[in-house]
């Protein structure tokens, strides 16, 4: 957390110099002063979503569901991560946060992929590096096929969009795309390495 802290920091004062020296800082205080309660506000509006997703997959979790979609994924899932042993909480976290990331509230698949991490840790036999699923994880999450792109369509929205609708088709073959790239790519380094 603290490299992250450190480069906000060097983010920031880059810019406030930058203002300073390019004599734009009236506008930076305008910027800061008529932005900071849209950031707000359009967090606040994220919060609801994340919260509405995370509880329908809680109750998906506990139903059943997931794990019935984790069986019919399972072909993929198993070629995917290999080393993950059936019926695994890492699974079923990994189902979730793919299932979100799908639906485009990546902000909700947040949480269910840090579980997953720490459930795919646990399997880890060198704990001061990544494992092959750890990256594989990663990368899907990542890439993330999008059915649904709920965050860019309200950001459309309350943009004041006439369609913003009209980035669908473009974002699912995008990200899938995307997605194909960097499974394949890592299963290359994955062999690789060995």
């Amino acid at each position: 957390m603290k490299k992250i802290s450190k480069i906000w920091f060097y983010m920031i004062l880059i810019g406030i110099v930058g203002s300073i020296y390019f004599g734009n800082l009236p506008e930076l205080n305008t910027v800061i002063l008529n932005e900071g309660s849209r950031a707000i506000e359009f967090t606040i509006s994220l919060a609801a979503i994340m919260a509405l997703w995370m509880g329908i997959m809680n109750i998906a979790k506990d139903s059943g569901l997931i794990d019935k979609i984790g069986q019919k994924m399972n072909f993929i899932l198993k070629r995917l991560f290999p080393k993950i042993p059936q019926n695994h909480k890492a699974m079923s976290y990994i189902i979730m946060n793919i299932i979100l990331n799908m639906l485009g509230a990546g902000n909700g698949a947040t949480s269910f992929g840090l579980k997953a991490m720490e459930e795919l840790q646990t399997l880890n036999t060198q704990k001061d590096r990544a494992s092959n699923e750890m990256i594989m994880f990663l990368v899907i999450n990542i890439s993330s096929i999008q059915l649904i792109p709920f965050t860019m369509l309200k950001i459309r929205a309350d943009a004041g969009s006439v369609n913003p609708n009209e980035i669908i088709i473009s974002t699912l073959v995008a990200t899938t795309v995307s997605t194909i790239v960097a499974i394949v790519s890592c299963k290359i380094f994955e062999r690789g390495s060995r």
